[in-house]
């Protein structure tokens, strides 16, 4: 039986072959995109829908959308965003117009903030946090979900499409506060469209696509709007400094936050699991397995854009040249470089989040 997978959930992925399989999707070529980013070259991004009408918009230079929405409901993010973000800023580079929506009504009814508070974390950290990551201000239009009428409006009527039996098969319940929070997603994901009838793709994690199957349920339930059914871009999870497969926040021991106390971090960093042997002299005769080293999977995922370099630490590990203790050094150096290079990004992203393009309702 497969389990439910939700946007609330934890649910730990471990076969991402199997959800392919069972949620319909693509497996994800990156030979459909001119010049795939990192995360793509790599198979971090491992799945998607309907990716060749985002491939013909960019070969024939036709507009399209990309967009994804910040949950304002803590005070730091965390590895999946930078993904996510550096997805957009891919799509922004081969022509999309970008979009990203504040989910301040969804934080409310799902998680119990109030709107005024996530209105000022979304302006104080998370989207200049986005900035920092990478987003191109200049080329991104923001709005915020309560203040968006038009998104509201197709929500309520979206509502109308959708059975209760469906919502539950999709989501696994439905209690009130997620309803409205799922619909209220529907309008954000084809908000664009109002504007210009056109293609469109949302990078998101595995754990969202509930969001994306019900809002193409709704496009093929409105064929008059002629809405196109968006795309969607799924990468795998960040895996914990343990091994598990995902990051959580339950288990802070495992976990890296952005932004987080580097002499914390340092401390994660060289208690992560890795693949090496019991001792240095075996891990020097036999090599190592950087295929079930998390730090290994940091510098895949994250810390090291050279795919030269990123073979040549898998090869001398396989080889034995690499310890496990100068391999995390190397790991610490590079992550606090990374945090210091975010948290000055934020700063001056803060200090300029007066000038961005927000949607004038």
């Amino acid at each position: 039986m497969t389990k439910i997978i939700d946007p609330w959930g934890s649910e730990l992925i471990e076969d991402y072959i199997k959800i392919i399989k069972d949620f319909g999707l693509e497996t994800f070529d990156p030979n459909l995109f001119p010049k795939p980013n990192r995360i793509m070259r790599r198979g971090v991004v491992f799945a998607g829908r309907d990716l060749k009408q985002i491939s013909k918009s960019i070969l024939e230079k036709k507009p399209f959308y990309v967009l994804s929405g910040i949950m304002p409901s803590a005070e730091r993010i965390h590895f999946g965003n930078k993904m996510v973000v550096e997805n957009i800023r891919y799509f922004q580079d081969q022509g999309a117009k970008a979009y990203i929506l504040v989910a301040d009504m969804e934080a409310a009814a799902a998680r119990g903030v109030p709107l005024d508070e996530a209105k000022q974390r979304a302006m104080n950290f998370h989207i200049p946090a986005y900035i920092a990551l990478g987003l191109d201000p200049k080329k991104t239009i923001f709005y915020f979900q309560s203040e968006n009428k038009d998104v509201l409006h197709m929500g309520y009527e979206f509502a109308k499409k959708i059975t209760l039996n469906e919502f539950k098969a999709i989501y696994g319940s439905a209690d009130p506060g997620r309803i409205m929070s799922a619909v209220t997603q529907v309008g954000d994901i084809l908000y664009p469209q109002l504007e210009e009838r056109m293609p469109g793709i949302i990078p998101v994690g595995v754990d969202q696509d509930p969001h994306m199957r019900l809002t193409r349920d709704v496009v093929d339930r409105t064929k008059a709007k002629k809405f196109f059914k968006p795309s969607g871009l799924y990468h795998k999870y960040t895996p914990s400094l343990n091994g598990e497969a995902k990051m959580s926040k339950s288990k802070p021991e495992s976990c890296i936050e952005l932004p987080e106390e580097f002499s914390k971090v340092k401390k994660k960093l060289m208690r992560a699991k890795t693949g090496g042997r019991d001792t240095v002299e075996e891990q020097k005769e036999k090599g190592g397995t950087p295929e079930k080293c998390m730090i290994f999977e940091l510098y895949k995922q994250h810390l090291i854009e050279d795919d030269k370099e990123l073979q040549k630490i898998y090869d001398d590990c396989k080889a034995g040249k690499l310890t496990c203790g100068d391999d995390k050094k190397h790991c610490c150096d590079l992550m606090e470089k990374f945090m210091k290079d975010f948290e000055k990004g934020i700063e001056t992203a803060r200090n300029n989040v007066d000038k961005l393009n927000f949607v004038k309702f």
